[in-house]
């Protein structure tokens, strides 16, 4: 039993050894010269106009949020679209339940359109 294990923890420790190897040689092998614009923190080329930890608005953290409620929901239309294709007698209720899913979905999204959280100041 334990000899079929022996290939698996063949390849990880061959993974581990070659990563530590990389690390190593990649560190003793640079050569490294800080300066002052070398160690200035990077933002696109341009000059640093503020305080990194200043607050954001809220809209930006509600924006996220939504597209990852809605991203997340779409991924449930695979599994759907897989088993409407598969089961042929189901295809009448799987089609009602996702046009009921698209439509809660949609009032979902009119809501929030609605409301403004959609809207940058």
């Amino acid at each position: 039993m334990l000899q079929s294990y022996i290939p698996v923890l063949l390849v990880v420790a061959f993974v581990v050894a070659n990563a530590i190897l990389m690390l190593g040689l990649s560190h003793f092998l640079s050569s490294t010269r800080p300066t002052a614009v070398k160690l200035a923190p990077y933002e696109s080329g341009m000059p640093v106009l503020g305080d990194a930890r200043e607050r954001f608005s809220v809209k930006f953290y509600l924006v996220a949020m939504l597209f990852i409620i809605f991203d997340v929901e779409t991924v449930f239309m695979l599994p759907w679209a897989a088993a409407f294709h598969q089961v042929p007698e189901f295809r009448g209720p799987l089609l009602a339940e996702m046009l009921v899913f698209v439509v809660i979905l949609g009032v979902g999204y009119v809501y929030i359109w609605k409301r403004g959280a959609l809207q940058w100041d």
